[in-house]
């Protein structure tokens, strides 16, 4: 017997990419998933911290989709070859900091760099044509074919009727009728074919998984860079980009405020390396001093510290500092009054 055709489906963990793959499996191909980690994704983090999101389940879609599919996953870890793409965009930003139309190039080259070692014939995605303001506008799609090196082995089930016929078509590997024509933003038509197929619970739209997309998110990281003068960062600069309250007080130092229990339990794990303070006398957050700070900033912080606190009314609050070259020491301060915080701090 004739072994099946192999392709290999980028798995975001949204609906498109679950559907996507379905519909090539129906068709009696192999698919395995590949599912890239570059630091900024949603899901598997502040999902798992924050109270308002105890309700979502603490899951991994991407995981989650393979296993409503039946299929093995990859998850590859790209963190520090997409620096390059966040911070030197070819194509530019969308309308916060994400390089959706070089991030997609990117991936779609590293999956058909996976397809060519593992001896697999051709790539699927998602993509619906029109749903995205950068990668998916129909002048875009061929780009990512062409600048990926996928070219006509890059497949787009949803909206491949819209769209060239690839490689895997014209060999007779996949039946053009059974695939797709999607086009626009609506979503009624992956509801549809997901309800077609029995997916009952699936995830919100892709776009949502990348902190990139967020406007709140693009400004910490330009404030980030702009402090450091270079467009440079590490995981963990990233990671508490998604955790706290940020106010930026004054030009040379940063406050990371911690907003419920989970985020103050998260941002302990990186008490080490920060100046730290936390109110006692009173409930109140675990506050990150991130910048060179001196005695006249930690007396200002823990101020605004107090203010998060449950004794923001009270006349003043005794507030722990922890400076990490000196023994924690205790002081004792009044509250800042709301109205002295500008609202330019906050970032």
């Amino acid at each position: 017997m004739k072994s099946p055709r192999k392709a290999v489906a980028l798995i975001s963990g949204g609906l498109d990419s679950l559907l996507a793959a379905r519909v090539v499996m129906d068709q009696g191909i192999h698919v395995e998933g590949i599912n890239f980690y570059t630091g900024f994704c949603v899901e598997g983090h502040t999902h798992a911290i924050r109270k308002q999101d105890r309700a979502r389940p603490k899951r991994n879609n991407a995981l989650w989709s393979a296993e409503q599919l039946g299929i093995k996953l990859h998850i590859i870890d790209i963190i520090e070859e997409y620096k390059d793409i966040v911070i030197n965009p070819k194509h530019g930003y969308g309308a916060n900091l994400n390089p959706c139309l070089d991030c997609k190039i990117f991936m779609v080259n590293k999956a058909r760099e996976w397809m060519l070692a593992h001896d697999f014939d051709f790539i699927i995605t998602g993509e619906v044509l029109g749903q995205r303001p950068m990668s998916q506008r129909k002048d875009n799609m061929p780009v990512v074919a062409r600048d990926s090196g996928a070219e006509e082995r890059l497949v787009r089930p949803l909206c491949a009727r819209n769209l060239p016929v690839t490689l895997p078509e014209r060999e007779g590997w996949l039946d053009r009728n059974r695939l797709y024509g999607f086009n626009g933003r609506s979503r009624k038509p992956q509801i549809a074919l997901a309800a077609q197929f029995g997916f009952e619970d699936f995830a919100q739209p892709a776009g949502g998984c990348c902190f990139l997309t967020d406007r709140q998110y693009s400004v910490k990281l330009a404030d980030l860079w702009k402090t450091r003068g270079s467009k440079q960062y590490e995981l963990d600069d990233i990671m508490l980009l998604k955790v706290g309250r940020h106010l930026r007080p004054r030009p040379h130092f940063k406050m990371i405020v911690g907003r419920e229990e989970g985020e103050n339990h998260f941002l302990e794990g990186y008490r080490k390396r920060f100046v730290h303070l936390l109110p006692v006398s009173h409930v109140g957050p675990l506050v990150l001093l991130d910048g060179e700070v001196g005695a006249d900033d930690i007396e200002f912080a823990a101020r605004l510290a107090a203010r998060f606190s449950k004794g923001r009314d009270a006349d003043s609050v005794t507030v722990e500092v922890n400076d990490n070259e000196n023994p924690a020491h205790i002081i004792r301060v009044t509250p800042m009054a709301v109205d002295d915080i500008p609202v330019d701090w906050y970032l």
